[in-house]
């Protein structure tokens, strides 16, 4: 009778918290306990916490540092470079298909230019733009799958690379200024 107890209290946990898999795949926040403005129901929220959020609440990036990831991210997905495909909100019958809108191609163009300043996409820190912080994989799954080069590197020197990447995207960007050698 007793298993049956322990059973019952694991399968409870399981119910009130996110799933194992979700776990795997980084932390939450602290659950938020709300109301559902619909029905009334009692709810928890619970907020993913993204890589580059992490690393500024750790202190390991600086703040101008997230903001030319948020900004690099953004423009990815302006132009549609993420794989997800989108539809169009009105159709026309017999139209064109216009696929790139010009603020997409605008974008595209951005993106371009900070991963040649970043050295290209073949670079460890233009690689390492476009998949953790364009395509959000996490430091250890782009350190482990997909590395420099097709070579695994170890998580701590990805990390390494992923602040490194940010300081020059937050100088191409303009949030850092350029100091005077001395």
């Amino acid at each position: 009778m007793a298993a049956k107890r322990k059973a019952k209290t694991s399968k409870q946990k399981e119910a009130m918290g996110p799933s194992k898999w979700r776990l795997q795949h980084g932390g939450f926040s602290d659950p938020i306990r709300d109301a559902d403005p619909e029905t009334g129901v009692p709810v928890a929220h619970r907020r993913a916490v993204d890589t580059l959020g992490m690393m500024l609440a750790n202190g390991t990036i600086t703040q101008e540092m997230h903001d030319a990831g948020a900004t690099f991210r953004s423009l990815f997905y302006m132009a549609a470079l993420d794989g997800v495909t989108r539809s169009a909100l009105l159709r026309q019958p017999g139209g064109i298909s216009d696929d790139l809108s010009e603020r997409s191609l605008d974008a595209r163009r951005r993106v371009a230019a900070a991963l040649n300043a970043l050295g290209g996409h073949d670079s460890a820190a233009g690689s390492c733009a476009w998949y953790v912080v364009g395509l959000e994989m996490s430091v250890r799954e782009w350190a482990m799958r997909q590395g420099w080069g097709g070579r695994p590197v170890p998580p701590p020197q990805a990390q390494g690379m992923l602040v490194a990447t940010l300081s020059v995207l937050a100088g191409h960007f303009g949030l850092v200024g350029r100091q005077r050698a001395a």
